[in-house]
């Protein structure tokens, strides 16, 4: 199956299966880790998280996995892995997005921040100017 066709993921459904690639998680786990991954930017609010795993799950990207750690505590956890699908559209994604880097590091284009550190400029920096386009003050 050529998973191109679902290319480009949102940022917050790449940082969900991201989070998810190690290993199954439960629904605050993820929460958090898509927060720490996306170096706060991503931040996902009980409801957008629990939207984005349904449709997830309705895709065949992530799976439903019986939480063995939650034995004996009284209350049923949801916990979810990837698929081998998911897997797969997530390393199509980060291959995509290797080339978009790889293009713009032939043009001499380098980022605002190194890796990992915090952002130079605040969303609140950036305003919609005319025809489409955005600038930052």
């Amino acid at each position: 199956m050529d998973v191109s066709a679902y290319l480009p993921l949102t940022e917050a459904t790449y940082y969900i299966l991201l989070s998810l690639a190690p290993g199954w998680r439960h629904g605050y786990a993820i929460m958090k880790d898509v927060r720490a991954l996306s170096h706060e930017r991503v931040i996902l609010s009980t409801g957008t998280l629990y939207g984005a795993l349904k449709r997830l799950l309705e895709m065949g990207w992530i799976e439903r996995v019986e939480d063995l750690k939650a034995e004996g505590s009284g209350r049923e956890r949801k916990v979810y892995r990837l698929t081998q699908l998911g897997r797969r559209v997530l390393e199509a994604e980060v291959a995509r997005l290797n080339v978009l880097l790889d293009s713009a590091r032939q043009q001499s284009v380098k980022p605002l921040t190194q890796p990992g550190a915090a952002a130079s400029i605040s969303l609140s920096q950036v305003r919609r100017a005319g025809g489409g386009t955005w600038s930052v003050d």
